[in-house]
């Protein structure tokens, strides 16, 4: 019941904010010279944006409801239509990249915690820091410099070779954009998983089992990394948005045909229609994603199902 509050709110303020925009859906015939204020006038009557704004959201908001999603300004397909070409490409994207960031940084996590204050805690913790603080961008923008244009080893953008659509195309088109958006959610993930992983540690029934002469390497793998992937699972929950974020600017810098890049094209062309429809499909998934999560974490912990 929260969660579909929380949607109606989002898609209450995502609507009004749209609408608040100078120009509106009708900017883009501002500046065409054979367009009349009476031209303006019928366009706003057939797209419905003549009603008050309450009205257009309540039947927005109805059809919504019914499947219909509206239809695109720009050209005039279906809403969902138009979002479908794109969520299989940011869905490999933030797949391959959630991947590489849990992989990676549990296992940074984990070894910087049973490694405390050694050399590799030390480079990890510095490598989290300059991970979390330079924009994902910049990171894109190396990436092509350096392993496009100077050493050719990766494509610079684009989801696959025209004429290639083989798997292997596939693959060496994903690696460069996964791993620069994978980047700073390995910071956030290992400094999570050392947090975690140091709490673990220092409870009382991992050093019952270390008193009873149980080794380490297993006390570690079973009653440490048990216990301190717990707090994760409600981890990759709340990163959702962050990596929806981060699928944005990766796919705008590597051109890549997602749903981030399809929310940039249609805010330049004031698609209000599938801007909506963006926001409304990203919220859905970012609810479910921490609603899942709950459930998983009250299902695996005990201490949570019983209270």
């Amino acid at each position: 019941m929260q969660s579909l509050v929380l949607l109606v709110i989002v898609s209450i303020i995502g609507f009004v904010v749209l609408n608040l925009i100078p120009g509106g859906p009708l900017a883009q015939y501002a500046l065409d010279p054979g367009m009349t204020q009476d031209d303006r006038i019928r366009i706003a009557a057939q797209l419905g944006l003549d009603r008050p704004l309450w009205v257009q959201y309540l039947d927005w908001a109805s059809g919504m409801l019914q499947g219909d999603w509206g239809t695109s300004f720009r050209d005039g397909n279906p809403v969902l239509t138009v979002i479908g070409r794109h969520v299989y490409a940011t869905l490999l994207l933030m797949g391959s990249a959630t991947v590489i960031a849990v992989s990676i940084g549990t296992w940074i996590g984990i070894r910087g915690a049973t490694h405390r204050y050694s050399s590799f805690d030390y480079v990890a913790t510095v490598g989290a820091m300059i991970a979390l603080s330079i924009p994902t961008f910049w990171f894109g923008l190396i990436g092509i410099y350096v392993f496009s244009l100077r050493l050719g080893w990766f494509p610079a953008g684009n989801m696959y070779t025209i004429g290639d659509a083989s798997v292997m195309n596939y693959l060496h088109h994903l690696i460069m954009p996964s791993v620069v958006l994978a980047l700073v959610h390995i910071a956030i993930w290992s400094r999570f998983m050392r947090a975690a992983t140091l709490d673990a540690i220092s409870q009382e029934f991992v050093k019952t089992a270390r008193a009873k002469g149980v080794p380490e390497r297993r006390v570690i793998m079973k009653h440490v990394v048990g216990n301190a992937l717990l707090p994760m699972i409600t981890l990759a929950g709340v990163q959702l948005p962050s990596l929806l974020t981060g699928a944005l600017v990766t796919e705008t810098v590597f051109t890549w045909p997602g749903m981030g890049r399809l929310f940039l094209d249609s805010l330049g062309y004031s698609d209000y229609p599938v801007v909506m429809g963006l926001l409304m499909f990203s919220a859905i998934l970012t609810i479910a994603a921490n609603f899942v999560a709950d459930v998983v974490v009250a299902l695996v912990d005990p201490r949570i199902r019983l209270a």
